[in-house]
């Protein structure tokens, strides 16, 4: 997918991995140009909304999809989607949050792919998209604004966090929304999971 009409900006942070047994890490970088060029050459767009700025974070679905009704319309025209709905989970105090948030986590932690493209906008919080291709993993920190394009098939995974915290809308072409097909592969459990890579990234200046 290519999308127009959105400002590119900085990417928070990439970091790059080999998939050995024992990965070995290529690059961490926070700069604009280096992370554009290796998500470019995976057909990978990466690109920013304007934020509302006054939307809770927890807000509901309803008041998301409304806040950010002009371009999810003009997105949703340009490239055909047909079902967009929004996903997330915050911290709480309930005592059944923690196995929720485990038990979502560990879902989206297996490695698979879709034959729909994944195409995420983050309203709120951050997470990680780990994008597999070839030899290499390309992990892709996703924060508020942010909208994530990767191109269907691309083998990958999302690592929310062991205290889960954000808001995404997406945006699908098949009428039934997720559908992962799983490799089977546990190479998430070798590569430096969400806590470990925001812990790692460089202050803001």
């Amino acid at each position: 997918i290519i999308l127009v009409g959105f400002k590119l900006r900085r990417v928070a942070f990439l970091t790059i991995y080999t998939d050995a047994a024992e990965p070995e890490q290529l690059l961490a970088t926070d700069d604009a140009t280096e992370i554009a060029a290796q998500l470019g050459e995976l057909g990978v767009a990466y690109t920013q909304w304007p934020v509302v700025a006054d939307l809770p974070s927890d807000a509901p679905a309803d008041d998301v999809l409304a806040a950010y009704a002009g371009p999810i319309a003009e997105l949703r025209e340009r490239e055909g989607y047909v079902a967009i709905d929004v996903a997330g989970l915050h911290p709480s105090d309930d005592p059944a949050w923690a196995e929720t948030a485990a038990a979502a986590r560990q879902k989206f932690l297996a490695e698979h792919t879709h034959a729909d493209d994944e195409v995420r906008f983050f309203a709120a919080g951050s997470g990680i998209f780990y994008l597999h291709v070839g030899d290499r993993v390309y992990a892709v920190l996703g924060e508020r604004g942010d909208l994530l394009s990767v191109p269907a098939e691309t083998t990958h995974w999302f690592d929310m966090g062991t205290r889960p915290d954000f808001t995404a809308v997406r945006f699908f072409k098949d009428p039934e929304g997720w559908v992962g097909a799983f490799t089977g592969d546990p190479i998430a459990e070798r590569i430096p999971d969400f806590d470990t890579i925001v812990a790692q990234r460089p202050a803001a200046d």
